[in-house]
């Protein structure tokens, strides 16, 4: 048991950071400084007392990235409630669902997300407010919050006639085997199962990026991931609360533009993210360089060419801002080749694996002990092992037990029978190896894992990230048709427009050049019998990976 409170953790920082810059929305003229942060709490615990919420109440919050919305999870935490994270870009009948499911009493989101929601679909809420600046939006007949509101700053004044100091700041004392947070994952079939997340969960994430001092007191971070999801919500935000880092909200879409814009500005110590920000990079910024003839001729020169990739590193790291320890990319596979490149002008990056059933960290390496093809090495806190059913292949499913593992599904006994063994632990439903030092190697996921005619084990993700890498191509899919492969290709528009081939005959013909090298990169078993293109971009989760199940039983066009 970890032995962090992960309430107390918040206590503790919030005292002893008390004048140091909190949260800053960007682009906005809103800024707290812990000791504001505290005090807004203070202010939404007298309304929780108000309303008799009780420890073990639900309360859902869904928005984009935004002071207030940190200031609302804390807030239900530390006064004992579990918190519901929902994604902002789930479907309003999604969100319908999750508040009931969960059970939630009471909701703070966004007024535009407000406008989208049923109230009669969700009619066990008792009250709703406002992210944007925390008025009482709905309650139910009978209750009198939006009153309390009216007399909320008379309230605080009576409860803290001294004015708010840091000796106020005293939360509930609930231990760490206590469910504080119900994550609904992202899920890619009908409605997601919402995961139990104890105190313990979160303090092993916070407390494991406490000890290797991913941030520290005084540090700047810019969080661009959905808070929601568990990725972003621990490091950017949970672990940089409690060590007194200062968090830039990014409210908007991470366009590459927008987010080297923000890179610009805030400088940040350490940036956390998801592979498609960093191959965007790579496609757009370094490919153009290396690709033209002379410096292909340059780099293959000794001595010349670890200059020019000295300076390409250079290059990367300030227009990502110059001052962060560490990229580190998780919450989908990274395409290999990018992953090589990057490894080769020794930039400052690594790769972790987790999911929200782990809150979400599994294994995690510095990127100075970094392997390529690796997803890190398994926490101290977190224990691994291969299930194989052939003892002659190593590649089975990767099972975790540790600090980290979620208590179950919230009122679903048959899923969480489901995914934990007889012996306790929980099935990833990802395929991989682990070797003798315990870096974890990850193949793909079971349930996307194809068997070829002859008994092979075929991963399309594999395929699909060199497909990825040939021209024109900006994102793919492969799926079984027919007992054949066939690759859906989404081409890249844009670029054929610039350089004036955006016509049918011409896309075909590139095509058709990419499958027959496509073909020679892979094995015999894995060959595309057709690339199809497809017309839209294919529809992603929030942590950006496509839903393969839209398009695995998809007609021919």
């Amino acid at each position: 048991m970890i032995t962090e409170n992960f309430i107390k953790l918040y206590e503790k920082s919030f005292k002893e950071n008390w004048n140091l810059p909190c949260y800053s929305d960007y682009g906005e003229d809103i800024n707290y400084t812990y000791a504001q942060v505290a005090e807004e709490i203070a202010k939404i615990h007298l309304l929780f007392q108000h309303c008799s919420l009780r420890r073990g109440d639900k309360v859902s919050l869904i928005g984009k990235n935004t002071s207030n919305w940190c200031i609302a999870y804390l807030a239900a935490v530390t006064y004992g409630a579990i918190i519901v994270p929902i994604l902002p870009d789930f479907k309003p009948n999604d969100v319908h669902h999750i508040i009931n499911h969960s059970e939630s009493t009471f909701l703070f989101t966004s007024d535009k997300i407000w406008e989208s929601l049923e109230e009669e679909a969700i009619t066990d809420l008792r009250g709703v407010f406002s992210l944007t600046d925390f008025r009482c939006l709905y309650q139910k007949d009978g209750e009198t919050i939006q009153h309390f509101i009216r007399y909320h700053e008379q309230a605080m004044n009576k409860a803290y006639p001294k004015g708010f100091r840091k000796e106020d700041i005293n939360y509930t004392e609930l231990s760490n085997d206590k469910v504080m947070m119900l994550n609904y994952t992202s899920g890619t079939t009908g409605f997601s199962k919402g995961v139990m997340l104890t105190g313990n969960n979160l303090a092993g994430n916070v407390t494991f990026g406490m000890r290797t001092e991913l941030l520290t007191r005084g540090e700047k971070v810019l969080s661009f991931l959905p808070l929601a999801h568990a990725y972003g919500c621990s490091f950017d935000f949970l672990t940089a609360t409690a060590v007194g880092t200062h968090v830039t909200l990014l409210g908007k879409i991470p366009s590459p533009k927008i987010l080297m814009k923000a890179f610009d500005e805030v400088k940040p110590n350490l940036i956390i993210t998801v592979p498609l920000v960093i191959e965007k990079i790579y496609k757009n910024v370094i490919l153009p360089i290396i690709n033209k003839k002379t410096m292909k001729w340059a780099l293959n020169i000794p001595l010349l060419d670890s200059q020019i990739y000295g300076q390409i590193r250079k290059k990367l790291i300030d227009a990502l801002g110059g001052r962060f320890k560490e990229i580190i990319i998780g919450g989908a596979a990274m395409n290999p080749e990018v992953t090589e490149f990057f490894y080769k002008i020794k930039f400052p990056f690594t790769i972790g694996y987790g999911m929200t059933e782990c809150a979400p960290l599994i294994s995690y390496a510095p990127w100075d002990q970094f392997i390529p093809g690796s997803a890190g090495r398994v926490l101290d806190i977190m224990e691994a092992r291969i299930d194989s059913k052939d003892p002659e292949n190593i590649t089975g499913e990767i099972q975790v037990r540790g600090e980290n593992v979620m208590k179950g599904y919230y009122r679903n006994e048959e899923a969480t029978k489901e995914v934990f063994t007889e012996d306790g632990w929980l099935k990833t439903g990802d395929l991989g190896t682990l070797d003798k030092n315990g870096f974890v190697y990850i193949r793909g996921r079971s349930k996307t894992m194809l068997l070829s005619s002859n008994g092979q084990n075929i991963f399309p993700e594999e395929i699909e990230a060199k497909l990825n890498n040939l021209p024109f191509v900006l994102e793919s899919l492969v799926i079984e048709r027919n007992q054949k492969l066939v690759a859906l290709v989404y081409p890249d528009y844009e670029c054929l427009d610039s350089l004036g081939l955006n016509t049918t005959d011409n896309i075909q013909t590139v095509m058709e050049e990419n499958l027959k090298n496509l073909n020679k990169q892979v094995g015999s078993y894995e060959q595309i019998s057709k690339i199809q293109l497809y017309p839209t971009e294919f529809e992603k989760t929030p942590k950006r990976s496509i839903k393969r199940f839209l398009y695995n039983s998809i007609a021919e066009a």
